[in-house]
Order: C-alpha cells, then sequence, then structure tokens
C-alpha cells in the first residue's frame, strides 16, 4: 500500500469530535428565575426561622415575657398559664408550618432538577469517553500500521545491505 492511499483511507476513517447533546444549564439560576415574589418570600422566611439567630432570639423573647409576667410588680398583662403566649405561639407556629413547607417542596422540586441534570452531565461525560476511546484505539490502528511499515522496510534494507556491501567490497578489491 502507498503512502498516499494510507494517508488517504485514514483521513477517510478519521474521527471528527462533535457534540450531539444541549449546553448545559445552571440550575440554581433555573429555578431561581421561575420563583414568583411570595414563592421567594417563603423561602426567605423559612431561611430565617430555621437558622439559629431565630431560634436563640425567640428563646430570649420568651424567657423575658415569662419573666416580666412573673416578676412583674405593677401589671402582669398575660399572668400564670400565659394564655396570650400560647395563642401567640399557636399563631406563629399555624403560619409558620405552611410556609416551611412550601418551601421545601420547592426545594424538593430543586433536588429532583438537579438529580436530572447530574443525569444528563453523567450521560454526556459517557459519551465523551466513548468518543475518547475510539479515537485512541483509532490511533493504535494508526501506529500499528506505521509500525509494519518501518518493520518492511527495515526488512527491506537488511535484505539489500548484504548486496550493497557486496558491491562496495568488489569495487575496492578491484583497482
Amino acid at each position: 500500500m502507498s503512502s498516499a492511499e494510507s494517508s488517504d483511507k485514514w483521513e477517510r476513517h478519521r474521527i471528527r469530535h462533535s457534540h450531539h447533546h444541549q449546553p448545559i444549564e445552571n440550575v440554581n439560576s433555573v429555578h431561581a428565575e421561575k420563583l414568583s415574589r411570595g414563592q421567594r418570600v417563603a423561602d426567605g422566611l423559612a431561611r430565617v426561622m430555621g437558622s439559629w439567630t431565630f431560634i436563640l432570639s425567640q428563646s430570649i423573647v420568651l424567657v423575658c415575657w415569662i419573666a416580666l409576667n412573673v416578676i412583674g410588680y405593677t401589671r402582669h398583662w398575660d399572668p400564670y398559664p400565659f394564655i396570650l403566649l400560647n395563642l401567640a405561639l399557636s399563631f406563629q407556629a399555624a403560619y409558620t408550618a405552611p410556609i416551611i413547607m412550601m418551601s421545601q417542596n420547592r426545594q424538593a422540586a430543586k433536588d429532583r432538577l438537579m438529580a436530572e441534570q447530574d443525569y444528563i452531565i453523567n450521560m454526556k461525560a459517557e459519551e465523551e469517553v466513548k468518543s475518547i476511546m475510539k479515537h485512541l484505539e483509532q490511533q493504535d490502528e494508526v501506529m500499528i500500521d506505521i509500525l509494519r511499515r518501518l518493520e518492511s522496510q527495515h526488512a527491506l534494507m537488511l535484505q539489500t545491505l548484504p548486496s550493497a556491501m557486496q558491491s562496495s567490497a568488489d569495487k575496492q578489491s578491484a583497482p
């Protein structure tokens, strides 16, 4: 096989890399763009109410409320079974629980989107690895072809070398 024929053969079989998939999207920004104002407020409230700052500040308010009503000298606005405090805490719990649950549902939907995005990325990575492996196999074939050519040229040179040395020796011996 001539060199031109071989290079044409490898040029025809050459792998050209192309992407057959959509670009990757940032799930966080896509999800954030879809949120309404109420959903963003609910997420903010859930973030605040789920923090240590809120828990500590609410604990301080409760301790102060109870202390002021127990030791208050003049007027007890909420005496000992603290009915007004129970009403306030029940009111807070009645509104806080659904808001936090809505936020958790949105977070679960976002997690599903992220899992789907991870799956897509894994599929793309697998496609890329397959493409790289195919390209490496093609390079192996080209290198084996080059090695065979070098070996045949080497064998040809070894066959012609003794006759070339003989003719060189004949020229030196003939005066």
